[in-house]
């Protein structure tokens, strides 16, 4: 830009200066000229004349310091229309760039008569509402809250997002979507025990069986409610295959669950039967390990082999076997305590004497007992007849006779006179516990047996574990 300097001539009454001083003048009006053109950005056009001439000329002055807006535009008018900015009553309009906005101020102002703007003004990039913070997680930005910011959320270690990941802020001050949030959504990890094998105990069909409670741990924040167990909580268990579970949950609900299960085994020995024409008693499960089975043998038969077997750890039973054979009675012996310990704890005794063969009583009595030897032989009852006058007199068991002199024997020992009817009862250890001299009904034998001490236990074997009844 080309600039001319002119210098008038002096007035008349001016009194001279010299050249120095005319270049200092020069020079001041060189740089408010200089000053006066166009500031950037707000808006001050020159058209021939600066505004201190344009005041001269309508009798104005200037007046206001010059609007400069950082990231904005400027336009102003004076009074008279003309492009002066900052004389009193020049009206300036601001307009920011685009991603900024007014602060706090006026889009315009006036030039007042105090030599001050009527307002304040300033442009300021465009923010949008800050983000809150989710709970359990956070965000990063690119830059802040400014427009153009991208923000990515981002949540702490057991959390899930819900929500956009991403959010950007937008011309008109909002961000693209709403705000995400942090949410507790995977379940917690529990671990249960390893599969527990136990082995029953000799003569028990249970083994007892422990863990501690698994712990839970949430991926969270940490905090666990409830630890539940579904199936049979520690101790004995039978044998067979036993599944538990475990479920535990977080403070949000989600749960997390194990499963184990707990294998109890029973050694057994192959099942056993009773002997023939016997039974037998077992404790515990019959053919577990260290289980124990007794055997009896009903009435008129004896028991050959052992009287009670074991099942040992193998699986094999121990001993021999177990047998049931018809009672040999010797009536060979030479004494009558020899021929009655023959009986001992095997058999009772029903002794029946007479005088002769067609004795009343003798011929009602036996009468009577051949309709009840089923009652007989379940209760272990063995009738041993004396018939006769020594030394015509006879015994007899069953078909098996008893020679005269043993028979005597058994009249004396006993005390039995021969000359009358007498019934003698004599129990499992040999003691006499009835006598009677007239005969009875083979019911009131069995009522008055069945009293006996020993006799209810041996009901119970014969009911419930052999199943023997007389029909």
């Amino acid at each position: 830009m080309e600039v001319f300097l002119y210098f008038p001539k002096m007035l008349k009454g001016v009194p001279c200066v010299n050249m120095d001083t005319w270049l200092v003048v020069s020079l001041f009006v060189y740089v408010q000229f200089c000053f006066s053109l166009d500031y950037e950005g707000s808006a001050y056009y020159v058209y021939g004349d600066d505004e201190d001439t344009y005041a001269r000329r309508n009798g104005g002055t200037t007046w206001c310091a010059p609007i400069k807006v950082k990231h904005g535009d400027v336009s102003c008018r004076s009074p008279g229309g003309e492009y002066y900015g900052n004389v009193m009553g020049s009206r300036c309009k601001i307009r920011c760039k685009r991603g900024y906005e007014m602060q706090h101020g006026h889009a315009e102002v006036v030039c007042m008569a105090s030599k001050h703007w009527s307002g304040n003004y300033a442009c300021r990039e465009i923010r949008c509402p800050k983000l809150q913070m989710p709970a359990n997680g956070g965000y990063t930005c690119s830059d802040g809250s400014y427009l153009n910011s991208r923000c990515e959320f981002f949540c702490s270690p057991g959390y899930s997002l819900k929500g956009p990941n991403t959010v950007t802020c937008q011309y008109h001050k909002t961000w693209t979507s709403g705000e995400s949030v942090c949410v507790d959504v995977d379940g917690p990890v529990i671990k249960c025990p390893n599969l527990k094998e136990k082995t029953a105990e000799p003569s028990r069909l249970t083994a007892r069986v422990t863990w501690d409670t698994p712990e839970g741990k949430d991926t969270a924040d940490g905090i666990l409610t409830d630890v539940i167990l579904k199936g049979k909580p520690p101790g004995h268990f039978p044998e067979g295959l036993h599944k538990m579970s475990y479920t535990v949950y977080d403070r949000a609900g989600n749960k997390g669950s194990c499963r184990f299960s707990v294998r109890v085994r029973v050694h057994r020995c192959s099942p056993m039967t009773p002997p023939d024409n016997g039974f037998m008693k077992c404790d515990s499960d019959g053919n577990n390990y260290g289980a124990t089975c007794e055997f009896k043998c009903t009435g008129g038969y004896e028991l050959q082999g052992s009287t009670a077997r074991v099942c040992q750890y193998g699986p094999t039973l121990s001993v021999t076997e177990t047998n049931c054979a018809a009672m040999n009675i010797n009536v060979g012996v030479r004494t009558a305590s020899g021929l009655l310990d023959q009986f001992y704890e095997k058999r009772r005794l029903l002794i029946i004497s007479a005088p002769t063969a067609s004795n009343h009583y003798y011929r009602f009595q036996m009468t009577d007992l051949q309709h009840a030897q089923c009652g007989l032989d379940l209760r272990h009852v063995t009738v041993i007849e004396l018939v006769g006058i020594y030394p015509a007199q006879i015994g007899r068991i069953h078909h098996r006779l008893i020679p005269p002199g043993l028979a005597l024997q058994l009249r004396l020992l006993l005390q039995i006179s021969h000359n009358n009817f007498n019934m003698v009862m004599i129990d499992k250890q040999g003691m006499d516990r009835e006598r009677y001299t007239y005969p009875i009904t083979s019911a009131q034998i069995f009522t008055t047996i069945d009293k006996w001490q020993g006799r209810i236990d041996e009901m119970v074997l014969q009911q419930q574990e052999a199943g023997h009844t007389c029909q």
